[in-house]
This record gives C-alpha cells, structure tokens and sequence, in this order.
C-alpha cells in the first residue's frame, strides 16, 4: 500500500464529509430586487407539478445571479482599486464576452433538466442564500 502525497488528507472509511457550515466560503451581495426575484421563482419551481415549466425563469435567474456575482468578485473590486480606465474598460469587455457565453451554455444546460435535477439546483441556490 502507497503513502498519501504529503500534505493530502485520505479519509478514513464510513468518514463523513465535513458538515457545509464548518467549511470555509465566500459569498457575494446582489439587490433585494434580485433576491425577491431568485425566491419568487424558486418557490414556484418548488411547488410545481412539472418543475421543467419554469426551467427558462430558473435559468434566468441563475444568469444573473452569476453576472451579479462576477460583478462582486471581480469589478467591483477593480473600480476600488482605480485600476484605471483602459484597464476597467478592457476588463468590462472581456467580462461581457465570458458572460455572454455563461449565460448560453447555463440556459442548454438547465434547459435539458428534469424535475429532480431541478430542484435539486433550487436546493443549491438557497444554500448559497443562508
């Protein structure tokens, strides 16, 4: 039997994963008109008979609140820092290029859902809320 590489932890069998809150994170703010938006369709995606009927809102949704996200993590902090102004520009462009590009492949992806799979993302996204 080999050795672990160092500094790798091997866990042992029957091991639990760490509990979610003992984990470390990082999260982002968006608008209270977005959260009222990403929970309005949340519950109507959780309480739907056929979830697949609100894939489209649900996609949505996620579409913002990546580009939300992005805008947190990333220019916000680079308008703070006075990056400057062609580097804030160019930084924008690319942004919306990535962000053009997440936004299609999260709309095929949640698209081809089915009901678990569903709300199985809605389950992610309000853990990502609390």
């Amino acid at each position: 039997m080999t050795n672990p590489p160092k500094g790798k932890r091997v866990a042992s069998p029957g091991a639990k994963p760490p509990a979610a809150a003992s984990r470390p994170f990082l999260r982002f703010h968006h608008s209270d008109a977005l959260r009222a938006k990403t929970l309005a369709v949340l519950g109507k995606l959780e309480r739907a008979e056929d979830a697949a009927r609100h894939r489209d809102a649900l996609a949505d949704v996620v579409v913002e609140l990546t580009n939300s996200g992005l805008d947190d993590y990333f220019m916000r902090p680079l308008k703070l820092a006075k990056a400057g102004f062609v580097v804030q520009q160019s930084a924008n462009i690319g942004m919306a290029g990535a962000q053009k590009v997440m936004a299609t492949v999260i709309r095929q992806v949640i698209g081809r859902m089915e009901h678990p799979q569903l709300l199985s993302v809605c389950s992610s996204i309000r853990q990502f809320m609390k």
